[in-house]
């Protein structure tokens, strides 16, 4: 979730970077109608740069990648079974932390020792083994979501790097440019 909510801000600043950005071609345009009155035809003759879409509420709309998203939401789903589940956090029962009778017949297998109590244990030791197997199929769900969420936004970085750094000069430029006027 957290990852989540810095894909919202990296996205935020993307597009604030972007508003500057054209709001430094606009008062570029002002400074050459300022400068000469040939900088103003030119203006006059050129095309208008296209405005940005105003946002909703303000609040751009970022989508984390599918995969995180559909591990995240099986991630929950399996959290109460997961709970009701884990040894440390399902209640004890009497004898021995399980209920001996009720595994033995909910499984009759000829896979398990014709003992009883050796059979009660396998079938524990099988039930705790699918627990664990249920739990790092969910934990390898979600790493796989979240490394293709940091890539995404490892890649959005790297595309706000570039634009602030470009950015940057233009602003210099342009601070120049409005010193010499």
């Amino acid at each position: 979730q957290e990852l989540v909510r810095q894909g919202e801000a990296l996205k935020r600043t993307e597009q604030m970077v972007d508003k500057m950005d054209q709001d430094l071609k606009t008062s570029q345009r002002h400074i050459n109608s300022i400068k000469s009155v040939w900088g103003g035809l030119v203006n006059y003759f050129k095309a208008k740069p296209p405005e940005s879409k105003p946002e909703q509420n303000g609040a751009p709309e970022y989508y984390a990648n599918s995969r995180l998203k559909e591990a995240m939401m099986s991630s929950k789903e399996q959290e109460s079974k997961y709970q009701e589940s884990h040894p440390n956090l399902r209640k004890l029962e009497s004898d021995n932390d399980f209920n001996k009778a009720d595994l033995v017949s909910s499984v009759q297998s000829d896979a398990y020792p014709k003992n009883q109590q050796l059979r009660a244990y396998h079938q524990k030791i099988d039930t705790n083994l699918d627990e664990m197997s249920s739990g790092l199929s969910r934990l390898k769900s979600l790493a796989l979501g979240l490394q293709t969420e940091i890539e995404e936004q490892d890649d959005m970085l790297d595309r706000l790097t570039k634009k602030v750094e470009t950015l940057d000069v233009n602003i210099k430029n342009t601070d120049r440019k409005v010193r010499q006027l």
